[in-house]
């Protein structure tokens, strides 16, 4: 049985509206990673200092299936942020990473 191969990205959100209207959709945002982590599509996640953004690194079967994933923020559907999708291949990782690279 042969598994889908992952490919690995960088999320990078910038927000494009005023951070007070990003506060008003954090619990829903942080229902959505939620999701996606227990899933498995995120590995690690965090806001920018300064907080203009946040970044998240992910997998998924393709880019058209990053695209679904980040379809579903409720940041993205309120137009509160953009999304910089950077796809990349690594080849090197920390021992606590190790896993992620099979």
């Amino acid at each position: 049985m042969s598994q889908t191969p992952m490919h690995f990205f960088v999320l990078n959100l910038v927000y494009i509206r005023p951070l007070a209207e990003v506060e008003e959709l954090l619990d829903a945002h942080s229902l959505y990673l939620q999701a996606a982590f227990e899933r498995g599509d995120f590995l690690l996640s965090g806001r920018k200092d300064p907080w203009t953004g946040g970044i998240i690194f992910a997998r998924a079967s393709s880019h058209e299936a990053i695209q679904s994933i980040i379809a579903e923020d409720p940041f993205l559907k309120a137009k509160v942020t953009r999304y910089e999708v950077i796809k990349f291949h690594p080849s090197r990782a920390s021992a606590e990473f190790a896993s992620v690279l099979g």
